[in-house]
């Protein structure tokens, strides 16, 4: 009969991988993608380096992991802010602004996600994810011009350059740490999102 493990070693399992993937996520997070070893790994996680390949087969296998689980929970937040209640410009505005006061709130980890250089797997998740904004921002593009409130327009090209454009305008400043402060550069960037879309400030 084929060994089967029991319920707490399952939980055992899963809470040790867990761990591992918030020890991986503050390497990244501190060093980004092509510094973040195995090694790095299993030291912040207070793990023997061949412990990590229990749960993960390769370096690539648990970077994708830690991309997907980062980038998922601030696709979920911007796709909550814009279907939040107000008029399609006013949650568009409000959902660049969360998006890029977020990024500025955790600036290594948002770089990591945005523009940090990475294997190819994470860079394959990275265009998956930058597909998901789009779709969001498309969403509100079209509604607003349903009701009136944007110039007829492709929205689906208007909401490729607004994802575009915002994550090259956090590029720099993320990367660098320093620059202009967070509120002018919110205000400059919601104003441009605007006028991307045709839209007046609110």
């Amino acid at each position: 009969m084929a060994y089967r493990k029991t319920p707490a070693e399952i939980s055992r399992l899963e809470a040790a991988r867990e761990h591992l993937i918030a020890a991986a996520t503050s390497v990244v997070t501190e060093v980004g993608w092509s510094q973040a070893s195995v090694t790095a790994v299993a030291d912040s996680a207070g793990i023997a380096a061949g412990s990590v390949y229990q749960h993960f087969s390769s370096k690539a296998a648990l970077a994708v992991e830690v991309f997907r689980r980062a980038a998922g929970r601030e696709v979920e937040v911007l796709g909550t802010v814009l279907r939040e209640p107000g008029t399609p410009v006013e949650r568009l505005a409000r959902g660049v602004e969360v998006f890029a006061r977020r990024a500025l709130e955790n600036r290594g980890l948002a770089y990591a996600l945005l523009a940090a250089p990475a294997d190819p797997a994470v860079g394959a998740e990275r265009l998956d994810y930058r597909r998901r904004y789009r779709a969001l921002f498309a969403e509100v593009v079209h509604e607003g011009i349903e009701e009136g409130l944007l110039p007829a327009q492709n929205g689906e090209i208007t909401a490729a350059a607004l994802t575009g454009a915002v994550g090259e305008v956090l590029v720099d400043p993320l990367g660098a740490g320093d620059g202009e402060t967070t509120e002018a550069l919110l205000t400059e960037l919601v104003a441009m999102a605007l006028r991307c879309a045709g839209a007046p400030r609110p």
